[in-house]
């Protein structure tokens, strides 16, 4: 159902157009699409030339994908007529403004691209046999038109953007409390097996380009991708965040140190710096309130209110880092089944078992949700296709091989089906979960129980 506000630009749209004679709105549509190609050009021309945008665009994207996008938002602005036509082009709109929120592109970015389509079209405009009266109201016209395309734009990325920062800030405070006293011991025990898996490493006499990094380690994961951002801003993280790098700057270097002397001098560094990470780990806890809100009642799994500001972070935390992230999406096979079957009560204890298998079975820095239904998204952070399928089938064959235990005292038998994406650099995370979800879809009609990557 149209919202008040799109019904307001409607009638705002057919009012401009209504000021105009039809044979301007044909003269500029038809400029429009003669030129829609060149326009294109001019616009990607001046916004590659623009620092401020090259963490939204790349020459290839330009070439493949979005130069095409561009020519069809131009035909759709300046051919709309009909009610029908007016509603598909305010949705557009929305469309894109919500995009633009979602990958951050800046506003000023947007209008900038705005002033470059007014100057190419007027020039057009200008080139073509008009008389001085045509040519000014076929420049007023579609200058407007492109303003008014603008304000829906911006309205659209104004409500989106206030949505996703109230949903980032509830999620920051849920990260941070999220089974605050479990979390603590187990990432503490998750310090302290790297620790010992350093020291081993150097008594077996290990080669020293093979010394365990903690940024890697199961602790370093945990606080890069959760708790930095849990605990954003305050000087505790900051520190962490310095130690984790000064660690692992250092054991690179014993890689080069051949006086034994030095080595021990940087471990013992080491080794305090460690103590310092301790010491802070225990002060951001101790400064963290339990809160509830946020988890999935009945999985206590991730809400999946906070996946737009999960994939978000890890999309910037990829273009600033160059590392991969993969989302699994699983399905239930059969699930209705297990409901018609066996009871609702039966279905939401085979839930609960699936979650408790992916929370045992991932990583400290991943993230699994209850994305709904008898689906969960996994996201696996610092990795690649290959490894994320290797999870990917782990995980399979663990639930194929683990029974449900249900409270009657039987078991129940289940499969899941998965499908597999990695991010590709793509600043908008929607095409991630697309792709994930087109994998599910095929590993569900070849058969079930199996994982599919989609490539991008």
């Amino acid at each position: 159902m149209p919202t008040y506000a799109s019904q307001q630009f409607a009638l705002e749209w057919r009012s401009l157009l209504d000021e105009f004679p039809s044979d301007t709105l044909d003269t500029v549509q038809r400029i429009a699409e003669t030129h829609r190609t060149e326009m294109a050009r001019f616009f990607y021309a001046h916004m590659l030339d623009n620092p401020t945008s090259s963490p939204f665009l790349t020459h290839d994207q330009v070439k493949t994908r979005l130069a095409a996008s561009m020519e069809r938002w131009i035909l759709t602005v300046f051919s709309a007529r009909s009610a029908e036509e007016i509603d598909a082009v305010i949705d557009l709109q929305k469309q894109v403004g919500e995009i633009h929120a979602r990958i951050e592109v800046p506003v000023s970015l947007v209008l900038r691209g705005a002033r470059q389509l007014k100057v190419s079209l007027a020039l057009f405009i200008e080139q073509s046999s008009l008389s001085a009266e045509q040519s000014l109201a076929c420049s007023r016209l579609s200058a407007r038109l492109i303003d008014l395309a603008m304000e829906l734009m911006s309205l659209a990325y104004s409500q989106s953007h206030d949505r996703n920062s109230r949903a980032e800030e509830a999620y920051r405070l849920f990260s941070v409390s999220h089974n605050l006293g479990a979390e603590k011991e187990r990432q503490r025990g998750a310090l302290l097996d790297w620790e010992n898996q350093l020291m081993f490493a150097l008594a077996t006499g290990q080669g020293h380009d093979s010394l365990p990094l903690i940024a890697t380690s199961e602790f370093g994961l945990w606080f890069r991708h959760k708790a930095s951002h849990a605990f954003q801003g305050s000087p505790e993280s900051t520190s962490i965040l310095s130690y984790i790098e000064a660690i692992d700057a250092q054991l690179r270097d014993m890689t080069y140190l051949a006086d034994q002397a030095t080595t021990l001098g940087l471990l013992r560094k080491v080794r305090e710096q460690t103590k310092s990470i301790k010491f802070l780990l225990d002060s951001l806890f101790e400064q963290a309130n339990d809160l509830e809100a946020g988890r999935d009642a009945l999985t206590r799994l991730l809400n999946r209110k906070f996946l737009p500001v999960v994939m978000s972070k890890e999309v910037l935390y990829s273009r600033q880092s160059g590392h991969t992230f993969a989302v699994l999406l699983l399905d239930v096979d059969y699930f209705k089944q297990i409901n018609d079957n066996h009871g609702h009560d039966v279905g939401d204890q085979v839930l609960q078992h699936l979650a408790g298998l992916l929370t045992s079975n991932t990583r400290g820095g991943d993230y699994a949700f209850r994305h709904g239904g008898e689906e969960f998204l996994v996201l696996l952070v610092d990795i690649n296709p290959t490894k994320a399928m290797q999870v990917a089938e782990n995980l399979r064959h663990r639930i194929a091989a683990e029974p449900a235990k249900l409270s009657n005292q039987q078991s129940l038998n289940v499969t899941v089906s998965i499908g597999v994406a990695v991010h590709d650099g793509h600043p908008d995370y929607q095409r991630l979960l697309r792709r994930a979800d087109e994998a599910l879809y095929l590993a569900k009609s070849q058969g079930r129980n199996r994982c599919v990557l989609k490539e991008s």
